[in-house]
């Protein structure tokens, strides 16, 4: 059976900008077949909705505060509704 697709929107505060944040969090988009965006904001943080399996978002998660460059200091999680969309983009470009 196929696992349920759910959609979570984030906010990453700590050393989340100027490292490669958003490049590596589309990599690993591709990579376990999700969807969504992510931003960087004015204040430092990063913005991002991502959706698809649980299992691949927790991956994503991990990944993404195992890399070296990268330092997860805070973070704010929310579920919120599936949209329709084919892939994970970068905002601002």
């Amino acid at each position: 059976m196929a696992e349920d697709v759910i959609r979570k929107h984030f906010y990453f505060e700590g050393r989340v900008q100027g490292v490669g944040f958003r490049y590596k969090a589309m990599y690993l988009a591709s990579q376990l077949d999700l969807t969504g965006w992510v931003d960087n904001l004015w204040d430092g943080r990063v913005e991002m909705e991502v959706q698809g399996g649980e299992a691949a978002i927790d991956k994503m998660l991990a990944r993404l505060s195992g890399d070296r460059f990268i330092r997860i200091e805070g973070m704010e999680v929310a579920d919120i509704p599936v949209e329709t969309e084919r892939s994970f983009k970068m905002k601002g470009y």
